[in-house]
């Protein structure tokens, strides 16, 4: 890194004195090996560590990169290793506070030290989400020429937030958020080695459990509820951090739950089997509880976007779409206010009507598929848009629905092995009563009502 006076003296502080810095600071792996988790990333020859000089030389230099993943997963850390491993210029930049002005001054750094003294330069861009389409595109030259090595960092989808220019010249790498088990060693880690608590206090298996239901996949997350919670132990003598100390450093009571065990799936098999069953006020408990421990927004989300296809279907139209808002909304707010978009969505549902229809319906046809009842698509209704189409019969005697009165034309449209099969059987439930009506006038207009049309 290239520090400044400030930055130099900063870091000149935190070495003779270490407990200056966060804990999360402090525990930051110096090696790649150090780092747990995102082992994917970090197997022999992978880019990162090329980055680092393993097994880098030769013609294949090493390859710009962009780290994907959500906060606290090392992102980061990642570029912080690169830093010290590397024999490189290492040069930092964030995507908050810098422009293309910056990025140009780096660049044209990074050509002299190349040409004058054949230093190679790796860039860490945190944030690079946060720069316009024009600061994205004056990292291009240096990129492509290699006059920079980049590591840009993102917590934002990339295939949105970064110009295909630029991920086409870069390799994608996805973090992935951090099992128990991996903030587990790093949570043990912590309170024996030096640069952490070095055995001050220790952490019971209740405490732990807790810290990492608070964590949900955080490692920054996790390290700092452990430092302010080992701050209150130490500063009462304590030589342990119990579960109530925990509980009052972090204000949230500990809930009785495994996010990966019986209880994770427990509750959430509860929360949508009170949906289906339209008791509002035990859903709300379940939600609650998942809630409070800990769980994934967006886990609840989609589980109540699948009851609402699974348990509602067309008895109530507005039930998918409003999942479907809630997952979305569930996605840009994030808890705690996530919990108001979770509720309604869960209220709403709960007191629809029911009708498994659709499932069933999809279920019965996928079961024919499997069973080979498929068969060749009817002559009429293949594609016709290329040349030699009409000769081989396809899409002739076709007859457009629009051009119908009542918009059904009577002709054949399922293959042959599965011209009378019904799928579809709707109940009397809400809205889907008047689908029923529909389905049964547009069954018999194609001539597959009443006793021609074989129930799946």
């Amino acid at each position: 890194m290239e520090p400044d006076l400030f930055t130099a003296a900063a870091e000149d502080r935190q070495e003779k004195d270490p407990s200056s810095s966060p804990l999360a600071v402090r525990m930051r792996p110096r090696v790649l090996d150090e780092v747990v988790g995102q082992q994917h990333l970090l197997k022999p020859g992978s880019p990162l560590r090329r980055l680092v000089g393993e097994g880098g030389g030769g013609p294949a230099g090493a390859s710009s990169v962009i780290l994907w993943g959500p906060p606290g997963t090392g992102k980061t850390t990642l570029a912080y290793v690169v830093s010290k491993a590397t024999n490189k210029r290492f040069v930092e930049l964030s995507a908050i506070t810098a422009g293309v002005k910056e990025v140009r001054a780096v660049i044209e750094s990074a050509r002299r030290a190349t040409g004058g003294f054949g230093k190679e330069t790796v860039l860490f861009l945190d944030e690079i989400h946060r720069f316009s389409k024009a600061q994205q595109d004056s990292l291009l030259p240096a990129v492509e020429n290699r006059w920079v090595t980049l590591i840009a960092a993102t917590t934002e989808n990339p295939y949105f937030s970064i110009i295909s220019p630029l991920l086409s010249r870069s390799l994608l790498l996805t973090l992935e958020s951090l099992t128990d088990d991996d903030l587990r060693a790093l949570l043990r880690r912590t309170l024996t080695d030096e640069r952490g608590l070095g055995g001050a206090v220790a952490l019971p298996e209740d405490a732990e459990d807790h810290l990492l239901r608070i964590a949900g996949g955080d490692a920054r997350r996790a390290l700092t509820a452990l430092e302010a919670a080992a701050g209150a132990a130490i500063a009462t003598g304590a030589a342990e951090i119990t579960l109530e100390t925990l509980e009052a450093t972090v204000d949230r009571a500990a809930v009785k739950y495994d996010r990966d065990g019986d209880q994770h799936y427990d509750v959430a098999s509860a929360l949508i089997k009170s949906i289906r069953g339209s008791d509002v006020d035990a859903a709300l408990h379940y939600l609650a509880r998942m809630i409070e421990a800990g769980e994934d927004p967006r886990f609840i989300a989609r589980r109540l976007m699948i009851s609402a296809s699974e348990d509602i279907g067309l008895a109530d139209p507005t039930a998918l779409p409003t999942a479907v808002a809630a997952a979305q909304a569930v996605a840009m707010i994030g808890f705690p206010e996530a919990a108001l978009t979770l509720s309604h969505a869960t209220i709403a549902l709960a007191l629809a009507p029911k009708s498994n229809a659709a499932t069933l319906a999809i279920s019965a046809a996928q079961d024919d598929v499997r069973r080979g009842l498929a068969g060749p698509v009817p002559a009429h209704l293949r594609d016709g848009h290329y040349k030699g189409a009409a000769k081989l019969g396809h899409a002739q005697g076709y007859v457009y629905p629009h051009d119908v009165q009542g918009g059904i034309a009577a002709q054949q449209y399922a293959p042959d092995a599965v011209r009378d099969r019904q799928y579809y059987a709707p109940t009397r439930y809400g809205a889907e009563a008047r689908y029923a009506d529909v389905v049964e006038r547009v069954r018999e207009r194609l001539g597959r009502a009443g006793e021609g049309g074989e129930q799946a």
